[in-house]
């Protein structure tokens, strides 16, 4: 990646900041020394960082905040370095560009990537104006460099006098950037691994925080969508046009691609007008029209039987052969359905075409380059003409990346032009439920042969597609969305062969938390428990045994074992009422995780009550927003797994809201025990781990309690009474 050889660069005396008494840092890629009074030659950019006379820095994140603490981490490795403490620091969304599309012009939030992969690179941002600050205050006082030190905002001389940073920030402002600046020892962090606050918890506490939804623009009207039923229809007529413009506040009602939009001066006046409209719907044109007869049910029919070319991912030794040998074998089908986002925020976007021709464009997004580059074909006009002003995400969850029908900026775009206003556009639930890109629902057929000591082959046919497939062109056998969970596992099986049969989804899909992860570990790892079944072995002695030769993920197994107090399948009681528990591991995202679930019945369904995880992410920032990350990825885990399913039916989502849509209730989330285990190993992420292995783990245990196995998620369509 781009990113680990860039290197800081003085953007002080470039023109930005000229006069301002800031020291202005952002990143030469590639890696280039460089004084801003030479580099008149350079790209205009903007800084990463500024360290303002006061004493604090504004820091540019390369990466979205939505709920991940990516600013507080960002802070924490930038402050380690420059000796500064997080709540000093004013951490923003980057624009789009210049030195922030660090993974080579462009940018991802998105695969717990964020903070494992700028790590090295804010640390030397932070080292680099450390240095520059005491080469300055060396030249204040007339001591050399190698003589001072720093505390925490301030630069100290050996008789203890004290030079404040923003006091050194004009004349550090003139000074060439060092090259190959040392780094801390980790023996010395003072900041990074401290579970330190999360900087932004005061402004969304407090209702400071400013989301897309909120977003207000001078001479603004808004919009409400009512969208065709189903993928490929069009708008025919509204057939009582003249009344619903004649309604209170609207401004004008516009047949888009496939919806009705009405602008008014208030949303709620859009909303009761489209509430009203009568739209007559006709077939129309759509990349990926949806079938008029589709539905989820005979999808996974058409999976389960699906035949073809198997598209190689993973071998090891010889499968089949093993297979055909083998005196005990044992074969199933697994699945898990679509899921819906249901981010806290609808979507929502605010354009603005100026008289110049630019265009302003507020929008939350995971991918500010690429929202772009889009923007400008909707417009008609060149990339170089939009200014895409990100918005921090009221939900995350994979939602806001550019699904070409599930984003609805390129309807506020032709609504300002046809207005010739700024437009607000916001999506209901009904209508973010309706065009939503869900998590595919996905499938996979496993086969092994069965010995005393477990598996001795593996084969698995994942058959669908996964979404870098659909939206990056990823090829079958090499796109990790449609088969990660499945290939990439850590247990020692003499033959294995994992494959992917394609077939493509009639519907428009997306990535959702963990992506292949949140539904492929739930398939693997409840096979898994059935080898130990057939073997007459326990799941988790078995697991053990087979990571013998991976000391990382034996030792992780080993914890969560501890952490739950010590492993024990059951049944058993607890205050008379019967619980088991169940066991499951993945590596999802760079980490390792192991998870132990416990569960009960009531009255016929599943109670989980406690979830216990280990978690390994090689190395840490900050264990608070872990702890935290992974109770949430537990939450989610839980709730796809108990209730959470996605129907369609002729062609359409049958639920349009939470109503039909449900997701965890309060009352069944479990409680969750949560340990790091710091390997050293490089670094991984922490956003998407936390779940993939809940869902198995709840699974299992269900399975030493009620002697079923459950090979179709959600848990709410069994009947367990």
């Amino acid at each position: 990646m781009d990113i680990l050889n860039a290197a800081p660069t003085n953007v002080s005396r470039r023109g930005f900041l000229a006069g301002a008494g800031s020291l202005v840092l952002a990143t030469s890629l590639p890696v280039r020394p460089a004084r801003g009074q030479e580099a008149s030659d350079a790209p205009a950019v903007q800084a990463f960082m500024e360290l303002r006379a006061d004493g604090t820095v504004l820091l540019k994140s390369p990466w979205i905040e939505g709920g991940q603490g990516v600013y507080t981490a960002m802070a924490q490795i930038v402050g380690e370095e420059l000796d500064l403490s997080p709540e000093h620091f004013e951490v923003e969304i980057a624009p789009p560009g210049g030195p922030f599309g660090i993974n080579g012009g462009f940018r991802i939030t998105g695969g717990s990537a964020s903070t494992r992969s700028s790590y090295t690179l804010m640390r030397r941002l932070g080292a680099s104006a450390r240095a520059m600050l005491i080469e300055a205050a060396s030249a204040q006082l007339g001591i050399p460099a190698a003589d001072l030190t720093t505390e925490p905002g301030v630069v100290v001389a050996p008789d203890g006098t004290r030079l404040g940073y923003g006091e050194l920030a004009s004349a550090a402002m003139d000074l060439p950037v060092p090259t190959d600046v040392p780094l801390r020892d980790p023996e010395t962090f003072r900041y990074i691994k401290a579970p330190t606050p999360r900087i932004d918890v005061r402004a969304k506490s407090t209702g400071q925080a400013s989301y897309a939804i909120d977003v207000t623009v001078d001479d603004m009207l808004l919009a409400a969508i009512r969208h065709a039923p189903r993928l490929g229809l069009a708008p025919d007529a509204v057939t009582n046009l003249s009344e619903i413009e004649a309604m209170r506040g609207v401004h004008s009602v516009h047949m888009l691609d496939g919806a009705v939009a009405v602008v008014a001066n208030k949303f709620w006046q859009a909303q009761k007008a489209l509430a009203a409209a009568d739209i007559t719907w006709t077939e129309g044109q759509a990349k990926w029209p949806m079938p008029a007869d589709f539905s989820s049910a005979r999808f996974r029919d058409t999976l389960a039987k699906a035949s073809g070319e198997v598209t190689p991912v993973e071998s090891n030794g010889d499968a089949a052969s093993a297979l055909d040998s083998a005196e005990t074998v044992i074969e199933a089908t697994y699945d898990a359905p679509f899921v819906v986002h249901g981010q806290l925020e609808p979507p929502s976007a605010t354009a603005r075409m100026n008289d110049d021709g630019t265009l302003d464009l507020w929008l939350p997004n995971q991918a500010p380059e690429q929202f772009v580059g889009r923007a400008a074909e909707v417009a008609g006009i060149d990339g170089s003409q939009v200014r895409l002003h990100s918005q921090i995400l009221g939900g995350f969850f994979g939602r806001h990346f550019l699904y070409e029908t599930a984003n609805p900026f390129p309807q506020a775009i032709k609504l300002a032009q046809a207005t010739g206003r700024p437009v607000k556009l916001i999506w209901s639930r009904e209508e973010d439920f309706l065009r939503d890109a869900p998590r595919p629902l996905g499938l996979a057929r496993f086969r092994a042969a069965v010995g005393p000591d477990g598996p001795t082959a593996l084969n698995v046919e994942v058959v669908g597609e996964g979404p870098t497939g659909r939206w990056y062109n990823a090829p079958a056998g090499r796109d990790p969305s449609a088969t990660e969970g499945i290939s990439g596992k850590p247990y020692a099986i003499a033959n294995t062969q994992i494959g992917q049969l394609y077939l493509q989804n009639p519907a428009v899909i997306g990535y959702w938390r963990s992506v292949g992860h949140s539904m492929h570990d739930f398939m693997y790892e409840g096979f898994l428990d059935e080898i130990a079944q057939a073997a007459g072995l326990d799941p988790f002695e078995m697991r053990l045994k087979m990571l013998e030769n991976s000391p990382r993920h034996h030792t992780l197994l080993q914890r969560v074992g501890d952490l739950s107090g010590g492993w024990q399948p059951g049944p058993y009681a607890v205050d008379g009422v019967q619980r088991a528990r169940g066991v499951a591991m993945a590596s999802p995202f760079g980490s390792e995780a192991a998870t132990i679930a416990e569960v009960s019945l009531d009255l016929g369904t599943v109670k989980v009550h406690n979830i216990w995880t280990a978690i390994d992410p090689g190395q840490i920032v900050n264990p608070a927003v872990i702890e935290a990350q992974v109770q949430s990825a537990t939450a989610l885990g839980v709730s796809q797994t108990l209730v959470e399913e996605l129907v369609y039916e002729n062609g359409e989502p049958t639920a349009r809201n939470f109503d039909m849509y449900p997701i965890l209730r309060p009352d069944q989330m479990p409680d969750v025990h949560v340990e790091i285990v710091e390997s050293g190993a490089e670094m991984g992420g922490v956003g998407e781990p936390g779940l993939p292995t809940v869902g198995p783990a709840i699974v299992n245990a269900v399975a030493q309690l009620t002697g079923r196995r459950v090979r179709s998620l959600p848990l709410s369509k069994h009947d367990f009474g």
